[in-house]
């Protein structure tokens, strides 16, 4: 039988009136680029605790083999999976059951056609059968906005690069 899984403590309230950000989580993951030395074709994903570990490949529509994940789905993964979260949260205080709520991330690889470099699109579908679609919508709003997924999409996010020594 499946154990029930604790729900998390987070709350739309704030965590945390400083003026800095403030993390309340923190992850590494490290890309090996495998037998092509390149890692969306022939890499490997692992997690620093392990959790994820898994071959990264190009798919078959941009001349790989298709035989791994690439980094689109791994995107459209944690996109999808943090908007739900937080449209379950948001749903849970407003006394709607979350239950039925499904998210379909649709994550766009492309040319940019300004810079020649590349864009990503994403295109976020929820369903929600038995809810006011005007009730769905507004939490959908809010969500956007409480969604860091969203955000990044809509604001950026601040990104170092360095080389280590």
């Amino acid at each position: 039988m499946t154990e029930r899984i604790q729900l998390p403590t987070l709350s739309t309230e704030k965590d945390d009136a400083g003026e800095e950000f403030s993390p309340l989580y923190t992850t590494s993951v490290t890309v090996h680029g495998g037998v092509a030395s390149h890692g969306r074709a022939s890499g490997r994903a692992r997690s620093a605790d392990g959790a994820l570990d898994l071959d990264l490949r190009m798919p078959a529509e941009l001349g790989g083999d298709g035989s791994g994940t690439n980094p689109e789905q791994l995107f459209a993964a944690g996109f999808a999976a943090c908007f739900h979260g937080a449209l379950s949260l948001l749903a849970r205080g407003e006394a709607l059951d979350p239950a039925a709520i499904s998210v379909v991330a649709t994550v766009a690889f492309g040319r940019d056609p300004e810079e020649g470099g590349y864009l990503l699109h994403v295109d976020l579908v929820v369903q929600w059968p038995g809810v006011d679609p005007d009730t769905a919508g507004a939490l959908m709003d809010r969500a956007d906005a409480l969604c860091p997924y969203a955000r990044m999409a809509w604001q950026g996010t601040p990104t170092t690069i360095t080389l280590a020594s």
